[in-house]
């Protein structure tokens, strides 16, 4: 029988990354599992032998060559290798808690209807320090987060792939990771998803781990960081398509009517911002006359005291 859960492990030239994501995979508490390390133009040996160390079975490596890959191939090659029920995307730097999988797959199993089901997500910030990274700190991702919206998703994403598991037929009906895209796949997924099937939300303490390095440059980089020219740019072309998709079908009546009014609800924030600035500036102003008034007044008596004293000096 196939396995209940496929974790797909993207990779690229991080060997100390990898093997702590094949760890952290082997420390959870459900086993029905199967995983597919997807090296992404990275040295083969390298990633076969740290493999080999992790002391897990049933892993398949597949090995992508430099300049054929990238981060939605990955996945979607990934995803392809697999034939179970539910997948998740463990990318190299990220973390789960020990029960994370056998939450969310009993949370799919107690809810059919839902695609897939996310988790409350804790940001680690890491720093280098003596040739290792090292965590910082720590804070919510989207703290208070209750429930799944398309509303909410459609603003901003809202989910990271380390906290979302689904089902894997769902492709089939949305299609695959878009790898016309360079950044910003998953959440173009989440709203495909969203626009047929629900996905649900496991509240309480955190079961994903999103780690973020700021400072990291070149391979160690995070993809929120070092990709986020492609961010902008792919974020605004999956609205655009889906702009030109409702233009298309119900025309540019609605969309020219909601731009215009954005921009005048924007010129009108501008102008109640500047008149605030200006009752501010002048308000300031004022209080700053009155000030040098009072300090003024308060040393007449010793001025006077010092133009008579000035004035009898200069007699003699």
């Amino acid at each position: 029988m196939p396995a209940r859960v496929g974790i797909v492990v993207r990779t690229r030239h991080r060997p100390g990354f990898l093997r702590g994501a094949l760890a952290d995979i082997a420390a959870q508490t459900f086993a029905d599992r199967r995983v597919v390390v997807v090296n992404d133009g990275g040295v083969a040996a390298e990633v076969d032998r740290v493999v080999a160390e992790s002391g897990l079975s049933d892993v398949e490596i597949v090995h992508i060559a430099d300049g054929d890959g990238g981060r939605c191939v990955a996945a979607n090659t990934g995803v392809r290798a697999l034939d179970t029920d539910h997948v998740v995307l463990h990318d190299d730097d990220d973390r789960w808690h020990p029960e994370f999988l056998s939450r969310t797959v009993a949370w799919l199993d107690a809810h059919p209807d839902d695609a897939g089901v996310a988790v409350p997500t804790e940001i680690v910030y890491e720093e280098q320090r003596d040739g290792d990274w090292v965590e910082v700190g720590r804070a919510p991702f989207w703290a208070g987060m209750q429930r799944v919206s398309l509303t909410e998703m459609m603003s901003i994403n809202r989910m990271v792939p380390i906290a979302v598991l689904y089902r894997r037929a769902v492709h089939a009906e949305v299609g695959w990771y878009d790898e016309t895209l360079d950044a910003v796949e998953d959440w173009d997924l989440y709203l495909r998803i969203l626009r047929v099937h629900g996905i649900g939300f496991l509240p309480g303490e955190p079961l994903a781990f999103w780690t973020q390095r700021p400072d990291a440059v070149g391979l160690d980089a995070n993809s929120m960081f070092g990709l986020a020219a492609e961010h902008a740019r792919d974020d605004a072309l999956v609205r655009d398509r889906a702009l030109a998709e409702w233009v298309r079908r119900e025309g540019a009546g609605l969309p020219l009517f909601v731009a215009a009014s954005q921009a005048e609800l924007a010129a009108h924030v501008d102008r109640s911002i500047e008149d605030a600035v200006e009752r501010i500036v002048e308000r300031l102003r004022t209080d700053i006359r009155d000030d040098v008034r009072r300090e003024i007044d308060a040393h007449q008596p010793v001025m006077s005291r010092l133009r008579r004293a000035r004035r009898r000096l200069g007699g003699r």
